[in-house]
């Protein structure tokens, strides 16, 4: 589980400060998705680079698993992002000479010495994850030989390959049109439900609203007070 407890973030604007997200207070449980939408600048991308300590908020407490991400080194940050948390971005940003296996199978590198005692058990699991995606038939191709819809399916795979408890997305379906878009939140919520994930996305397509758990809308870095109630308690999955 995550919880964004009582979170404030600014940035500085020459002599004074922005305030990006103002006392947001926003959980998300697991095998749930708890869409969060708003207008442009509204501070959604900002919640979720504090929800993926990518930036340490000006006061709040970030709480993965009873662990307060807000007090934590960048070292440990890092450390605990690199094994709880997923993340996917807008853009997919794939290695071009990678395969899509390989752009899966590398996250096993990232920060770990000993990375080469788990190099099978990480291949097993990128074939799995391609498999769980729809892509099992093109682990073999790179970015340039895939469409979009197939990209943002890798971004997706790629961020799930440490098993993490927490899955953060950002507009997966910014660039693709209706019928894609629609498959890929299909997917997300496919897996959040097999893999048992606590997953946030930020969506500016309302259409999707409705088959997610719960959502907020964020106006000026606050919650609207008419959907704040649904983020403290997002529907169970399967009800």
């Amino acid at each position: 589980m995550i919880r964004l407890d009582n979170i404030t973030l600014t940035f500085p604007d020459g002599d004074a400060r922005i305030t990006a997200v103002d006392r947001v207070t926003l959980t998300g449980r697991p095998g749930t998705v708890t869409g969060i939408t708003g207008p442009s600048g509204s501070g959604k991308s900002s919640l979720l680079a504090v929800a993926a300590t990518l930036i340490r908020p000006d006061s709040g407490r970030v709480l993965i698993d009873d662990i307060d991400a807000a007090e934590l080194s960048a070292g440990e940050a890092t450390e605990l992002r690199r094994r709880t948390i997923g993340i996917v971005f807008q853009q997919s940003n794939l290695i071009p000479s990678l395969t899509a296996h390989e752009q899966l199978a590398v996250m096993n590198e990232l920060g770990d010495p000993h990375s080469h005692r788990n190099r099978a058990k990480a291949n097993a699991r990128a074939n799995d994850l391609l498999d769980a995606v729809g892509l099992a038939a093109q682990r073999d191709k790179r970015p340039h030989q895939l469409s979009g819809g197939q990209r943002q399916r890798v971004n997706i795979a790629r961020a799930l390959m440490n098993d993490p408890k927490v899955l953060l997305v950002d507009e997966p379906t910014s660039a693709l049109d209706q019928e894609r878009g629609a498959s890929i939140i299909d997917l997300i919520l496919q897996l959040t439900d097999q893999l048992n994930t606590s997953t946030m996305l930020v969506t500016h397509d309302l259409l999707h609203l409705p088959r997610m758990h719960g959502s907020v809308h964020l106006v000026d870095g606050r919650l609207s007070l008419a959907e704040s109630p649904t983020a403290q308690s997002p529907v169970p999955s399967g009800t």
